[in-house]
């Protein structure tokens, strides 16, 4: 009998697992600085914890490690967190999905510094147009999370935090190029006096890009369904402005503007290309009077603005805004957190397209409790949302952690999460579906971690069921419920200090497929979900030099729900170094795609070659 034979991924893969295995064990010998997880995030829980208190999985990237591993875009650096897939549309600029723990890339939260941002129509987040110079802070929380936010937080809740330094008056500023014609500059400051700060960063990135859909794409009709062998580049300008005010000891405040704006090429037969903004602007007033109470109002809101041309011909705009409003009180009592507030939103839709409905509204009232019994912690949270267009929801989660041995613990949870449809699902003339209820899922998950001194680690298992899933359906020619999926999945995420070089690994099993019992794909893997992933990046400083690489592999998946079109698997392999050349500057090179891997996230869409970019920042040291 013949042996079977892995495929390539898989033998990688495989590869991968014992390596990281491996370097568990040297790690644990390793003589190193510590893995420190003190620092305070507030996603997980709407209140501020340090990380290693937080019951749920958070991933948090800093500045520092944004600088560090220089990467070419939000979505790149994204695409590092354990679970996620990111699927792109023909390079820098497009548009990309993100796909957490196997959810649908409508199905994962985004907030910028609290404010809910996202396309009212699409229902997707433009992640590409939000530039890395912009970003302070990212805190990644994996699970269900509706409880806390309401609608879309299925996957989990990604918060990006924008630019903040406050200190003595800091500038900064840096320019690059690269491939393709690539440059980009940013430059901004920072300052700070006895009561408040404000941070100001400006930035500006185009390139001419590479051709975005594969040569085909017409005749077999997949992809963009044309033909257009040119360069599809963009540009785009970007400016924050953030700051806060400490009025007393009691009462503080703080706002943030962010506005982006460009112009991008792509490829398609209806339109190619598109002039685009998008804006979040937002404030929040805190008051403390004592130690056991704080209570926090924030208002704000959040707008894309969209214009489609062909062939420089104008066909059509999409706008949609969002206005929200919070309350929260936290109570400290009985030993405990006592966390209670209501959430208000209203959408609005203007275009060229008439919707039958252009406006809804939803209020979310929610309360959460947080205690920790000795070694134990446990939390508690429990929403009830209303939406003018479908009614009421009511979503709930339960979390618990026992920290039973030294740099041990084990977490467990159960929660619920929504989706409330989009504008284009029910109300996009002659392809929607007003009577469409809201998708929901139900998860449980099982986690081991451990902080050791030479580093962390951790374990997770989990499976989701999602019912009522929106999908097309080709009877009707419109969307409706008809599907539902189970998704499974194993992380591990590793880090830690090996022989001078900061480590830092993840790898992920992910099972996603349909399970609509007797349905046309029932047991068919969900597209664009790779069921095996990995990555591992290595640092290490020699001096005033820095060194660098990332190596991500991803297995086989598909491009559609019928399991026809794989995407077939990969492995990348990027390299960095950096040279602190004077006290203030330092000058940075990246090179991706090393080895020039030939690869597709979506059938039909290029990917970028080997390509690099060349960076000198400045910012005077302290």
């Amino acid at each position: 009998m013949k042996p079977h034979r892995r495929s390539p991924d898989q033998r990688v893969l495989a590869w991968l697992s014992c390596a990281m295995l491996c370097c568990a064990s040297t790690l644990a010998l390793a003589q190193g600085q510590t893995t420190t997880l003190g620092q305070v995030v507030v996603t997980a829980s709407r209140t501020a914890q340090t990380q290693d208190a937080t019951l749920a999985p958070v991933t948090v990237i800093t500045r520092t490690e944004i600088e560090l591993l220089q990467p070419s875009s939000l979505q790149d650096l994204l695409n590092d967190t354990p679970g996620m897939a990111i699927s792109n549309q023909g390079g820098p600029g497009k548009v990309s999905g993100m796909f957490l723990r196997g959810t649908n890339a409508n199905q994962v939260l985004v907030l910028v510094d609290g404010i809910r941002v996202g396309n009212a129509t699409s229902g997707t987040t433009p992640i590409q147009d939000i530039p890395l110079d912009q970003i302070q802070r990212i805190e990644i929380v994996r699970g269900p999370f509706s409880s806390l936010y309401g609608s879309e937080a299925i996957g989990g809740v990604i918060q990006i935090f924008l630019r903040h330094a406050p200190g003595t008056f800091t500038p900064n500023a840096s320019i690059g190029i690269g491939s393709w014609s690539h440059w980009k500059a940013s430059s901004g400051f920072s300052a700070a006096g006895e009561k408040g700060w404000i941070a100001v960063q400006a930035t500006h990135d185009q390139t001419k890009g590479i051709n975005a859909c594969r040569i085909g794409a017409a005749e077999v009709f997949a992809g963009c369904f044309a033909d257009q062998p040119d360069r599809d580049g963009f540009h785009d300008n970007a400016l924050t402005i953030h700051g806060a005010y400490q009025f007393n000891a009691q009462w503080s405040a703080d706002a943030l503007a962010m506005r982006t704006q460009g112009f991008n090429k792509y490829d398609g037969s209806f339109s190619d290309s598109d002039d685009y903004s998008t804006q979040v602007l937002g404030g929040q007033v805190h008051f403390r009077p004592n130690d056991k109470l704080n209570l926090s109002l924030r208002l704000g809101g959040s707008a894309d603005f969209d214009k489609d041309f062909l062939a420089g011909d104008y066909v059509d705009r999409y706008d949609t805004r969002r206005a929200l409003a919070s309350l929260q009180a936290d109570v400290a009592a009985g030993g405990g957190l006592l966390s209670a507030g209501v959430d208000w939103q209203r959408e609005a839709v203007s275009s060229s397209t008439v919707y039958d409905v252009d406006t809804r509204s939803n209020r979310g009232l929610f309360a959460q409790w947080q205690r920790r019994f000795g070694a134990q912690s446990v939390q508690a949270s429990l929403r009830r949302d209303h939406n003018s267009q479908f009614g009421g929801k009511t979503t709930g989660s339960l979390l618990w952690g026992w920290d039973f041995a030294k740099d041990l613990r084990i977490t467990a949870s159960w929660g619920t999460a929504f989706r409330a449809p989009t504008f284009n699902d029910l109300y996009y003339p002659g392809f929607s579906n007003p009577n469409l209820a809201p998708e929901s899922s139900r998860n449980v998950e099982l986690g081991l971690r451990g902080t050791p001194g030479w580093g962390q680690w951790s374990l997770g298992v989990y499976r989701n069921d999602i019912h009522d899933l929106i999908t097309f359906d080709a009877a009707t020619f419109r969307p409706a419920n008809i599907d539902r999926a189970r998704i499974t999945g194993l992380e591990g995420v590793l880090g830690g200090k090996l022989a001078g070089w900061d480590v830092r690994a993840t790898a992920t099993l992910l099972d996603a497929r349909d399970d609509a019992a007797g349905g046309f794909y029932d047991g068919n893997q969900l597209p664009r979900r790779p069921r095996r992933s990995a990555r591992i990046d290595a640092d290490r400083g020699f001096g005033h030099f820095s060194f660098g690489a990332s190596w991500y592999v991803a297995a086989r998946t598909w491009d559609d729900i019928a399991n026809r079109h794989p995407l077939g698997g990969y492995a990348l392999t990027n390299l960095r170094a950096g040279w602190q050349f004077h006290r203030d500057w330092k000058l940075q090179l990246a090179l991706n795609n090393v080895f020039d891997k030939d690869y597709e996230t979506a059938w039909y869409y290029n990917q970028p070659g080997r390509n690099f970019m060349l960076t000198l920042g400045y910012c005077p040291s302290e």
